[in-house]
């Protein structure tokens, strides 16, 4: 297809995101990204990203971006009341829509923190597992001969890479950086929904998408000579700390926890009240009728009536039937409680997305009476430990930023005690 023709279709999909046609545009989709995404997951998607910028001002004509790919990618620049977003998508031979994503940074480059001394540390690349399901990684070492107490870097929730890139934002190089500066031998990786796009089966879970690569990051560092091998933790964010009793459950010689955001709220009550919270910031009929779709479907999926062969457009955020029936039978907090080891748990303040109130009251009531586990929040970060202030939106993950020296100083303090 020549280049007026992808502008063409590029220009329809342009004028059916103005209208908010979400119904018509999934006709546009190629049958892969159809499977993938529906109609109410694209309305949620779009009400939340412009809720989250104050609203939609404009949405202006495609762009054809350089370089000959087939299929040829295509940018929509969309102006919003606080800022802007791209929508990314590919346009094949067919006419069809093959890829969709929303860019909401700008093409802003990450610069290390202050607090990481890149002559204190060095990297290496690393492989995890073996076979189609291997993620590689990075190993960061710091400087001198050890042993080093080490630490295993869980990303959140979606397809994140090794470093939980956020746009502009890194929270886990951050973090691998700064506390390799101060001694902490750290390993992270690429989660394999990102390695592997489009390549996992169909029930693969969060079981599946963290204990192989965790538990083969555990195994590596255990047999590196500069780590202590009585002193490897898990450091999990996000889903990522929601993660990490189920992994230390499953390897008793991990030596403690470190649980960052970590939601304990059903993730998909969870959804359901973050979504309300971004249709708040801009109400009107689009963001609230996302938000009773998404209730709906999380109500399948607290109900009887999910099975193994639900079909995944009935259900919330894209996630199969076989990954929900495995969230809904793990406690996270009920498994961290079984376990006998250390555990420190930071929350932020100004997080909406796991909050003091609906998550880390959870963990409070279940460990806040065990002097081997301390719980602090740090008042002023959001859900990316990003220092901050004001009323929290998404639109503050697109400026760049990095993780606060207090929360890095207080997990490496921790870390190299325990």
């Amino acid at each position: 297809m020549g280049g007026d023709g992808v502008l063409e279709v590029a220009g329809g999909f342009a004028a059916l995101l103005r209208a908010e046609c979400f119904d018509r545009i999934v006709e546009l989709f190629a049958p892969p990204l159809r499977a993938a995404v529906s109609t109410e997951a694209l309305r949620l998607t779009w009400a939340a990203e412009a809720a989250g910028h104050g609203g939609i001002q404009a949405v202006h004509e495609p762009e054809i971006e350089a370089g000959g790919t087939d299929p040829v990618r295509v940018r929509i620049a969309i102006t919003c009341v606080d800022g802007s977003f791209t929508v990314v998508t590919s346009v094949g031979g067919d006419g069809l829509l093959h890829g969709l994503r929303l860019d909401p940074y700008g093409g802003a480059v990450w610069h290390p923190p202050h607090y990481a001394q890149e002559d204190r540390f060095a990297e290496r690349e690393v492989l995890l597992g073996t076979g189609p399901r291997a993620v590689p990684g990075t190993l960061t070492l710091p400087a001198g001969d050890g042993p080093w107490p080490a630490a295993v870097l869980l990303a959140g929730g979606g397809p994140f890479d090794r470093d939980e890139s956020s746009g502009p934002n890194k929270p886990l190089k951050d973090l691998a950086w700064g506390l390799a500066s101060r001694q902490v031998a750290v390993l992270r990786f690429d989660k394999p929904t990102f390695a592997h796009p489009g390549r996992l089966p169909a029930d693969f879970t969060m079981a599946d998408e963290y204990l192989p690569p965790a538990l083969a990051a555990v195994q590596l560092l255990r047999q590196q000579p500069e780590v202590d091998p009585d002193r490897i933790h898990l450091l999990g964010h996000s889903m990522g700390g929601k993660a990490a009793p189920r992994i230390a459950a499953a390897d008793p010689s991990i030596a403690g926890l470190v649980l960052l955001a970590a939601d304990a709220q059903p993730m998909h009550r969870a959804a359901v009240r973050v979504a309300r919270y971004l249709a708040d910031l801009t109400p009107g009929p689009s963001a609230h009728q996302a938000v009773a779709a998404l209730a709906r479907q999380a109500e399948l999926v607290a109900g009887p009536a999910l099975a193994p062969n639900t079909a995944p457009e009935l259900l919330p955020l894209g996630f199969s039937a076989a990954y929900w029936l495995d969230l809904r039978a793990y406690d996270p907090v009920a498994t961290a409680a079984a376990l006998p080891c250390p555990m420190l748990i930071l929350q932020g303040g100004r997080d909406y997305q796991v909050t003091v109130a609906d998550d880390l009251e959870l963990w409070q009531r279940a460990l806040a009476h065990r002097p081997e586990v301390a719980i602090r929040i740090h008042q002023d970060a959001n859900h990316l430990f990003l220092p901050g202030s004001g009323h929290p939106t998404p639109a503050e993950y697109a400026r760049p930023g990095h993780v606060a020296p207090a929360v890095v100083d207080e997990i490496a303090t921790w870390l190299t005690r325990h």
